[in-house]
This record gives structure tokens, sequence and C-alpha cells, in this order.
């Protein structure tokens, strides 16, 4: 019988149908299910690991991390590390990746909210604020390592905060006191904007005691950091 799967436990000849049938539908299952679920076991894995070394990296640097106690944490033997990054500084810039995307576009969404210079300022601090709040381990590990790193870590965040500055400095070319500005210029006041921002990064991670007062004194001393840099937009002239 043409597509029988025959029973091990049956007469030599004789046919299981509902093995038959069976077969048939673990076979459907199994290819569409599979992979999917082959792929998600493995995005958590990844996951995991990058987990573990920001748990790790709570207070010290990049560098002193080890693969072994990495994938020790997060539940793995160590060769399993490979199938996730091919070393140790690609789970870094992994790292780096995963702490800058969401924030540029929470801000950029913030930038695009129609408004004044104040709405921006005000929108892009308070934004600033609230992810740096709850996401203070990824913001540790980039500061720590933008100012105290060295390797592909640091080369990475470097290109991140210039992608950064670039997504300003375009955003900032649409108002009108800004329209004449040279791209130079505009990018030169980006990277000052986002200096300030990071400056607001380090107090919020660092200052004592960690209430709702005392980030409001740091909210309104961001605020005022960017009016500072903003006020002399008027009277420059680009050349």
């Amino acid at each position: 019988m043409t597509g029988c799967v025959v029973n091990v436990g049956a007469e030599e000849g004789r046919c299981d149908v509902s093995n038959t049938a069976n077969a048939r539908t673990l076979s459907v299952v199994s290819e569409a299910v599979e992979p999917v679920s082959r792929q998600e076991r493995k995005q958590r894995t990844r996951q995991a690991l990058l987990a573990a070394a920001l748990d790790l990296l709570a207070d010290r640097g990049f560098a002193s991390l080890s693969l072994r106690e990495v994938a020790k944490r997060a539940g793995i033997v160590p060769t399993a590390f490979y199938r996730h990054f091919a070393s140790m500084e690609e789970l870094g810039v992994a790292l780096v990746e995963e702490s800058m995307r969401t924030l540029r576009g929470m801000i950029r969404a913030a930038r695009r909210r129609p408004g004044d210079y104040e709405q921006l300022i005000e929108a892009s601090v308070r934004t600033l604020y609230e992810h740096v709040r709850a996401h203070e381990d990824h913001f540790r590990f980039l500061t720590r390592e933008r100012y105290g790193g060295s390797g592909p870590v640091a080369r990475a965040i470097g290109v991140e905060l210039r992608l950064f500055s670039s997504d300003l400095a375009i955003d900032l070319a649409r108002f009108d006191q800004l329209r004449t500005w040279t791209t130079e210029d505009l990018h030169m006041l980006a990277e000052l904007i986002v200096t300030a921002m990071l400056a607001t990064v380090l107090e919020l991670l660092e200052t004592q005691p960690r209430d709702k007062e005392t980030d409001e004194r740091l909210i309104g001393v961001a605020e005022k950091r960017l009016r500072f840099l903003l006020a002399g937009v008027p009277h420059w002239v680009s050349r």
C-alpha cells in the first residue's frame, strides 16, 4: 500500500493506518513549529547572555569580564557561547547597540513633537530621564566604557553617539532659525547638546539621595543647560 507506515509490532505486510496519519501530522507540525521554536530558544539564550553580562558589569569594567563567568551566569556551557557571539568583544558591541537603540528612538520621537525650543528641551530631557531611570544598568555600562574603556566596545559607543548627534542635527535643521546654518555648525550644536545630556546621565546615576525631589532638581539643571546652549542660536551667523 502506497504511503503506509509499517508498524514494527504488526504482522508482516500489514499497514497501521493510524500510525501513518500520526506520522504525517507530526511531520507537518515539526516542519511548521520546530524552526520557529529553535529560533526563539536561540534568541532567549542570546538575551540571557546579554542580561548576565550587564548583571556582572554592575560595578566593574567590561575588560575584567570573562566568557566563562558570563556563560555560567546565563546557565549555559562556555562552548555554547560561540553559537551566539564570536567573541566577548562582539557581545560588548551588542550591549552597546541594545542600550542606545531604544534611546535614539525615544529621543527622536520627543524631538518630532511640534513646538518651540522650550518644548523640545522639556520633552527631550524628560524622555532621557525616564529612560535612564528604567535602564540604569545599561547606562552605567555605557558611561563607564565611554570614559574608561578601550577597544571595540569603546569605539562602538563612539559610533552610536555620532549617530545620535547626526539624527539630532537633521532634526535641528527643521527649525526656522537654523535653516541657514551650515551642516558643520548644525553637527557642532548637536554634539554640544549630546555632551550636555551625557552629563545629565552621569548625574542621575551618581547623585544621592535617590528621591523625587533630587530627580526634579537634576531635570531642572539639565533643562537650564540646554537653554544656555540654545540661547545664542538667534544671534549666531553660520559661515
